[in-house]
């Protein structure tokens, strides 16, 4: 229930932030069976919604441990069932002068369990996120799990599966992303296979889904300012676009104008837009209620997520 919430207020976000996104090879996510979902990384906790959004099964998903030091980021993290690991360079800027090898013991005791049942673990293996016109180097994380799976927990048809997720502009509001998915990597079928070895195939076939240039949106001014370039879909869109586009728009502008790391416009987009939608609902229902009663407040609210939700995908395909 509660991933289904997350996954649908996924789908709205990354809408409204971005006027296009392309997805192809989806089917190649199989609908079974344990997969380690290996994606390119290049905007941060954006590129995990976006594959939560893409994806046809429930995704486990893998995050740096420090982001569960914010109290409130750390419990909705929580929430979804995020797995915390703990990166070497972490360690090292907190101040520490030898790596504890087995500092994600237990959250790779987690992820064997997820395969084990056949799950999907949404991993990103270049480690950070970055702006580079490349992939960094791999660290060796998905084959590590891969292979231990196989052997300690004596599992069969595992996949990998390379995921490229391609930004035309990730920090500027309604420009297109093309996520693409490549072809699995059955590790019964790599034969005798080293960490390392099995690193590189993993390396291979997702460079060959990263790094593509998105078909530019040809309603980008339209969708940043306005929020439409053409007729609504329907009544309810409409509603939606009158009583969120001011509030995603003033998110959008102090997201934008803050500056900084190139990661931060979109995510911080979904961030503040949350916070003002948020008290915009709990301000519209006490009105509501003030002025009627509470059970229509609560009627009237209950339309303004349904109006967010058909608005921001009344151009884009709804994936089930």
């Amino acid at each position: 229930m509660v991933y289904s919430v997350f996954r649908w207020m996924t789908g709205i976000a990354i809408h409204w932030f971005y006027s296009s996104i392309e997805v192809t090879g989806r089917d190649r996510i199989p609908r079974h069976g344990p997969v380690l979902l290996a994606a390119s990384h290049h905007n941060a906790l954006v590129d995990a919604l976006i594959a939560v959004w893409i994806s046809p099964r429930p995704l486990r998903l893998t995050a740096k441990a420090t982001l569960m030091d914010n109290p409130l980021l750390g419990w909705l993290l929580s929430m979804v069932g995020v797995v915390p690991l703990r990166r070497a360079a972490d360690e090292k800027n907190a101040g520490r002068s030898s790596l504890d090898p087995s500092r994600n013991a237990s959250s790779f005791v987690k992820l064997l369990d997820v395969l084990e049942e056949g799950g999907v673990i949404l991993i990103f293996p270049e480690g950070r996120s970055h702006s580079e016109p490349e992939l960094a180097a791999l660290k060796t994380g998905v084959a590590r799990i891969a292979l231990e799976a196989q052997a300690d927990r004596a599992l069969s048809g595992i996949r990998v599966v390379p995921l490229g997720i391609n930004f035309e502009d990730k920090g500027n509001p309604g420009t297109a992303v093309l996520a693409e998915i490549g072809e699995p990597l059955l590790l019964d079928e790599a034969g005798s296979v080293t960490v390392e070895s099995l690193t590189a195939m993993i390396a291979e076939r997702l460079r060959a889904v990263s790094l593509k240039r998105p078909t530019p949106s040809p309603d980008r001014d339209a969708v940043k300012r306005k929020g439409t370039s053409g007729q609504l879909a329907s009544p309810l869109a409409a509603w939606g676009e009158l009583t969120h586009r001011y509030l995603i728009n003033i998110a959008r502008d102090l997201a934008v104008n803050r500056g900084g790391n190139p990661d931060e416009p979109a995510m911080l987009t979904i961030v503040y837009s949350l916070v003002l939608i948020l008290v915009s609902y709990a301000v519209q229902f006490t009105i509501v209620a003030l002025v009627a009663n509470p059970l229509l407040a609560s009627v009237y609210v209950a339309t303004l997520p349904l109006g967010a939700y058909w608005a921001a995908h009344k151009a884009h395909p709804r994936l089930t």
